[in-house]
């Protein structure tokens, strides 16, 4: 299994996604700052694999400090919390995962627990949020993996595979599970401009593994739908809302769109700490703007005149009702989703 991110005695190695496919290199992140540059330089992407990583910042940044006691350590674990938070707005599992290091920090502080003692237990927090998303994704990929066809093509936008967590995937993670069940699939992966995260990264992931796979430009999907090619579209997501909306990679609306007229399902496959109860609808989403450089240039070479306005946000908003269904590790949500995913968390309660 590819390994995205390890936990290491002098901090976290990543695997060095802006490489990839042609280079396999890895990048040591030793302190909180290095894991919040590793975040938002994309070294390291993907809405579990942010989350995951952020909370070994905040362990790193507890374990690095020269503070003695508790109540001393107390306002830089939160300007740590506060740095990572900073990284990147749209991906709610970054949220998710500093919550849970700040819930138990304070219930321990709370508890007059050593500073020492806090220390282990944070990394320890941080280690199972890597456990439990591997877990996650397994049990993702077998639900969903049942809704595949037995024989077909499958398209896919960005990366949601190991690449994008700790292991597995989400959105691959149901392709693999389909694949081990003996299903034969044909994986069409848009290229996701302008970062390539399809063309470089999914490409590469499921050529490891074996799994047929064709690249194809952003503007051939319609194309292919139309000529029978594909059967379904599964795609992973970095928010959810209450009502069902999801927030990923920029131009997954369009596929959702086309997959709507041409009459194939639209999947979703995501853990459930990428839903987001407390926000209503897509539309109060943040949607992060990235740099100008990457519409701009590719592999250092620029492809625009001199001054041109630049428009680059990295994700967009499919509506709730262009989803055929949400795949998560509890099971799979059906519309209208502001009930079904209602009634699962408080099943999970």
């Amino acid at each position: 299994m590819i390994t995205t991110l390890t936990w290491t005695a002098d901090g976290v190695r990543f695997l060095d996604q802006t490489k990839l496919p042609l280079e396999e290199a890895y990048v040591l992140a030793s302190t909180y700052e290095e894991v919040a540059e590793a975040i938002v330089t994309m070294v390291v992407r993907g809405a579990p694999a942010i989350g995951v990583s952020a909370a070994y910042g905040v362990a790193l940044g507890t374990l690095k400090t020269k503070a003695t006691t508790t109540h001393e350590f107390a306002p830089e674990f939160e300007q740590i919390c506060a740095r990572l938070a900073g990284t990147r707005p749209t991906a709610v599992n970054l949220f998710w995962a500093i919550d849970r290091m700040k819930a138990l920090f304070a219930t321990l502080a709370g508890l007059g627990t050593p500073l020492e003692e806090i220390k282990g237990k944070l990394l320890a927090e941080a280690h199972a949020m890597y456990a439990e998303d591997i877990a996650a994704c397994k049990a993702m990929g077998a639900f969903g993996g049942e809704l595949l066809p037995s024989d077909g093509g499958v398209l896919t936008h960005c990366n949601a595979g190991a690449l994008a967590t700790c292991g597995y995937g989400t959105a691959l993670g149901v392709i693999r599970s389909a694949v081990e069940q003996g299903k034969r699939i044909h994986v069409f992966a848009d290229e996701t401009r302008p970062f390539l995260q399809g063309a470089r990264l999914t490409a590469w992931e499921l050529m490891a593994d074996g799994i047929p796979t064709t690249v194809i430009c952003d503007n051939m999907a319609a194309s292919l739908m139309r000529a029978g090619r594909i059967q379904a579209v599964v795609v992973g997501a970095d928010r959810i809302a209450a009502n069902g909306d999801v927030a990923n990679k920029i131009g997954t609306y369009n596929v959702a769109i086309l997959a709507r007229e041409h009459g194939i399902p639209f999947y979703v496959a995501a853990p459930w700490s990428t839903i987001d109860l407390a926000t209503a609808t897509g539309v109060a989403i943040p949607i992060e703007e990235r740099p100008q450089h990457e519409v701009t240039h590719h592999a250092g070479t620029q492809l625009t005149p001199n001054g041109v306005g630049i428009c680059n946000p990295a994700f967009d908003v499919t509506p709730a009702s262009y989803i055929t269904a949400i795949v998560t590790e509890r099971g799979v949500l059906r519309a209208p989703y502001a009930e079904s995913l209602r009634e699962m968390e408080l099943v999970a309660r």
